[in-house]
């Protein structure tokens, strides 16, 4: 399969979805890591433009512990909307990752930009094999299947999908610990140590499915379907 992950901001896929994302790439299945902005605001001390450089750095780091590809779309950080052109710049990049499936941003995800992801995802699904909808990169072959990945700290998020993470959690820490510039920043806002903060959910949404580690997924409510196999690896 090819599998494209977006997230809102640098290291959201790592602490929302690294392990699942581990998951496919360790059973020889394509993955693309896209992020939608760029970071600019998560330094007390840092100019933007210096911040931003090195969060591009550590999610292009942190794709390459599992190989994947790694797309930065580059929106500022905290103002992502939904536009003509905005629209078009996602549509470009599901188009150059051709997925059979979409990992993103619930509905319910307590940040804008997380929501924004998620509904720009969501909005450009059907357009992705229209032909007269032109971007850079040629139409899809068929239009994937999005599932939403949990939320922060699991607030409003109901599972319908979980995946047993147990033997990818240690490359879902490698993943995140390619963020070393938001160690100190996390801590500094929320008082958030991010490595203990993905130890507690995931053995928290494994213990809901008897693993020792898991992430858990929603499957959007959207149409067109079609019978498939399972696409998330469980």
């Amino acid at each position: 399969m090819r599998v494209l992950a977006v997230g809102a901001h640098p290291d959201d896929l790592e602490i929302l979805c690294g392990g699942t994302l581990a998951k496919y790439a360790k059973a020889g299945h394509h993955v693309t890591m896209a992020v939608a902005t760029n970071g600019e605001v998560g330094s007390p001390t840092l100019p933007k433009e210096e911040i931003a450089e090195i969060r591009r750095q550590e999610a292009c780091a942190s794709a390459a512990v599992i190989g994947a590809d790694f797309i930065w779309i580059g929106y500022p950080d905290e103002f992502l909307y939904s536009t003509e052109e905005s629209r078009l710049r996602f549509l470009n990049v599901v188009r150059k990752a051709q997925p059979d499936v979409i990992l993103t941003h619930a509905p319910t995800d307590y940040h804008p930009d997380h929501r924004m992801a998620g509904q720009i995802i969501w909005d450009i699904r059907v357009m992705t094999t229209v032909p007269n909808i032109k971007t850079e990169e040629p139409p899809t072959t068929k239009i994937p299947e999005i599932y939403y990945f949990d939320t922060i700290a699991g607030i409003d998020f109901v599972p319908q999908y979980y995946v047993d993470i147990s033997e990818t959690f240690d490359l879902k820490k490698q993943m995140l610990a390619c963020h070393k510039s938001q160690s100190t920043w996390l801590q500094d806002q929320y008082q958030m140590d991010y490595m203990q903060f993905i130890d507690y959910i995931s053995r928290y949404r494994g213990l809901q499915c008897g693993a020792r580690y898991a992430e858990c997924f929603q499957v959007s409510p959207s149409w067109p379907k079609w019978p498939k196999p399972p696409l998330l690896p469980l």
